[in-house]
């Protein structure tokens, strides 16, 4: 029996890391679509800034920030960390700046529909994958460390 268990657990152990050869397809599928969903807000943002300073100025509460200062540093959030996310430049950076975006678009809305909030869930979600384990071997960033000389 103790052979038969070795045997089935060795078995699953060797699947199991041909699935660590996918890694590089999640992160890069997670990064742009992440980077797309935050940079096309963005667009919708700079398109009719006057909507976008009458939002953050009446239906978005963003604490402790006068609603300018919170439409301009959004927008600049969105529209440069998405690109720095897509190329995986500065990827940990850009991750966690978006997850604080993110953050803040939720705890700014006073109402926010349960579909709405499911999908903030879900980028937060990626945007915390991608902090914590990184870009993966197809990003600028992998690149650079394979480039740079070893401390």
């Amino acid at each position: 029996m103790s052979n038969l268990i070795q045997s089935t657990y060795q078995t699953y152990l060797n699947r199991e890391n041909g699935f660590t050869h996918f890694h590089f397809l999640a992160a890069v599928l997670a990064r742009v679509y992440v980077a797309q969903v935050f940079f096309s807000a963005g667009l919708t943002k700079i398109q009719d800034w006057e909507t976008t300073l009458f939002l953050f100025e009446e239906e978005y509460q963003v604490p402790l920030l006068h609603f300018e200062t919170a439409a301009v540093l959004g927008t600049l959030g969105e529209l440069i960390l998405p690109v720095l996310l897509f190329f995986g430049v500065l990827t940990r950076f850009s991750a966690t700046g978006l997850f604080l975006v993110n953050v803040v678009a939720v705890i700014s809305l006073a109402e926010i529909a349960p579909a709405a909030l499911y999908l903030h869930y879900l980028w937060g979600i990626l945007l915390a994958q991608i902090a914590i384990y990184g870009p993966g071997p197809l990003a600028l960033d992998s690149f650079a460390r394979k480039l740079m000389p070893k401390a």
